[in-house]
């Protein structure tokens, strides 16, 4: 009997195409043939990021303004945690323009001038429009339990924002949340006191 060749492909044959296909398809995945790399796509988005976090931190300045304004006899013990936010808002702020176009200056001025930046649907959910001095309560503990739940509230959304930020900025607002919430504490510990 003569010997014949079968028409069906060896096991071998059949996980070598397979192991080809697969790495074929992994070496495509990786680029869609634009050109445009991951730094490309991941610029806007950090830009995003920043831009809110810079709002919620100008917004968390201005309830420490009303705060201290409010309560003048808090002033002194405020101080150093609100310049401790307006060195994050330095911190977290592009360099370079943070927006294009003749709305940044409106925009840039109307948020020192104590109105409030328009909240956007980058912001993070936790932020918080800036309360004006008459939302601060009356009585000096309460207003400083207000600011503390306001510092608690943003490091709760900045730390949820890690998730989908960029590794640089992620440890920037790592950092960021986490002073928020030691500043938390702080504003409901009583000074003085031996822990």
């Amino acid at each position: 009997m003569p010997w014949t060749q079968t028409l069906r492909p060896s096991r071998r044959s059949l996980l070598a195409g397979a192991a080809g296909v697969a790495g074929g398809a992994l070496l495509a995945g990786c680029s869609d043939g634009s050109g445009s790399s991951d730094a490309d796509t991941g610029v806007p988005l950090e830009r995003r990021m920043r831009e809110a976090a810079v709002r919620d931190s100008e917004r968390l300045l201005e309830r420490y303004d009303a705060t201290a304004a409010a309560h003048p006899d808090l002033a002194a013990r405020l101080a150093p945690l609100r310049g401790a936010v307006a060195e994050h808002t330095g911190a977290l702020a592009v360099a370079g323009p943070v927006k294009t176009g003749p709305s940044a200056s409106s925009s840039a001025s109307g948020s020192r001038s104590g109105a409030s930046a328009s909240p956007s649907a980058s912001a993070p959910a936790g932020a918080a429009a800036a309360p004006s001095a008459a939302a601060v309560p009356a009585k000096p503990a309460e207003a400083l339990t207000a600011l503390a739940d306001a510092e608690r509230s943003l490091a709760e959304a900045r730390t949820v924002a890690l998730a989908g930020a960029p590794g640089e900025l992620a440890r920037l607002l790592a950092s960021v949340a986490a002073c928020g919430a030691v500043h938390a504490y702080l504003l409901t510990s009583t000074p003085g006191a031996a822990s």
